[in-house]
């Protein structure tokens, strides 16, 4: 068994957090954004606009997820075999853990709309399983 090889985990994971935050600039920014402030208004919380903290901390995070995700690769690809399939596999596991369970909870108590939640769930699908092939292209061990 191969060792993962962090530091190309780093790389693979800056690229597929860049595909995640693309991927959610124009999701929130274009497809939902109105919807969102309007959630927002609804539970008298500010819109999020271009230069709070807010949008700082979920780019980090966007980047998190990608280098969790090809940490992932990385590290089922002894099981899977490296390639495609594999990073399909992962990015479909962090998309359930970071996308489907936690908006699930959110649409069962009604914090947002149920449609944008699914919108955004619908839309993170593909949005992972491409980050996560783009990762694991940069990912050698």
């Amino acid at each position: 068994m191969g060792k993962v090889n962090l530091s190309r985990v780093l790389v693979g994971g800056l690229l597929a957090g860049l595909v995640i935050n693309v991927s959610e600039f124009i999701l929130n920014g274009v497809v939902i954004g109105e919807r969102m402030d309007a959630a927002m208004r609804s539970m008298n919380l500010p819109p999020m606009g271009p230069a709070t903290e807010v949008l700082t901390a979920f780019v980090v995070l966007g980047f998190a997820l990608g280098v969790m995700t090809v940490w992932l690769y990385a590290a089922i690809r002894t099981r899977f075999g490296a390639g495609p399939y594999t990073a399909v596999v992962a990015g479909a596991v962090v998309w359930f853990l970071a996308y489907l369970y936690p908006s699930a909870g959110l649409a069962i108590i009604h914090v947002f709309p149920r449609r944008m939640i699914a919108i955004g769930v619908a839309w993170g699908l593909p949005e992972l399983v491409i980050a996560a092939v783009a990762g694991a292209w940069a990912y050698r061990e």
